[in-house]
């Protein structure tokens, strides 16, 4: 019995172009899902990876920053068959001291990181209801759901409530047979965080907590989101799963 087979499963995965978006959306094509690919831009070189693998590729080109429409989206996608597998990844962040923090980089990464994450699940979710889909919801956390950071208000307030977001939606969905879990990634070679990569003292002080020391890899959360979203996995429901290299246990 293959635990993590999601043959026949189909799966819709945000910011899906680069980093731990396609890293995810590659590990379910692989496990056998078919992958709806939501981005601001186009996705070419995920949708040639997931093709490759024998798998269905669907593009959905859409700016998150206005969530405003994305019950259309979810229309649209769910008259063309069911979602059985929602992966809320599309996340962004901006830095500056917390006294020069504008209003719009505040507003810009709540609605990236948050609302849209909250509106694409409800519109999911109704689907996943009205189809009595057994759905697994996956929502991608941050060690800043557990921590402070600098420089980084809307980023941190935004994964704090993902957090929570994620343990309400687990409540009210699992007796309908939804589960909702979360995966907080720790220091990841990703856009986010190429900053800090690039500065040599920042990047010597992560290391050096980092038990494992290194930067993680998007395939390093391969296991995870596979274990989240298998079938065999309906008692497990509102977790935050770390997958940091050890950072939270130093």
């Amino acid at each position: 019995m293959n635990l993590f087979d999601l043959s026949g499963k189909r799966a819709l995965v945000t910011g899906a172009r680069t980093g731990l978006g396609q890293g995810l959306a590659l590990a379910l094509a692989a496990a056998g899902a078919d992958i709806i690919a939501l981005g601001s831009r186009a996705m070419p070189d995920t949708e040639a990876k997931v093709k490759a693998m024998g798998r269905s590729f669907e593009e959905v080109v859409y700016d998150l920053t206005d969530p405003s429409g994305i019950g259309d989206v979810v229309t649209g996608l769910t008259a063309r068959g069911n979602i059985d597998i929602l992966v809320n990844n599309a996340g962004q962040i901006r830095r500056a001291d917390f006294t020069e923090f504008s209003e719009t980089d505040w507003d810009d990464i709540m609605n990236i990181n948050l609302k849209s994450a909250f509106v694409l699940s409800q519109a999911v979710v109704r689907h996943m209801l009205e189809k009595s889909i057994a759905g697994r919801i996956v929502n991608v956390a941050s060690l800043l759901s557990f921590q402070g950071g600098i420089r980084v208000a809307s980023y941190t307030s935004s994964k704090h409530a993902i957090a929570g977001l994620t343990k309400l939606m687990a409540n009210e969905l699992a007796p309908k047979g939804i589960t909702v879990n979360a995966i907080a990634p720790g220091y990841m070679e990703t856009d986010n965080t190429e900053a800090l990569r690039n500065d040599p003292n920042r990047s010597r002080s992560i290391l050096e907590r980092i038990p494992v020391g290194r930067w993680g890899e998007p395939s390093d959360l391969d296991t995870a989101v596979l274990f989240l979203t298998s079938p065999a996995s309906s008692y497990v429901t509102g977790q935050i799963l770390a997958v940091d290299g050890g950072w939270l246990a130093r």
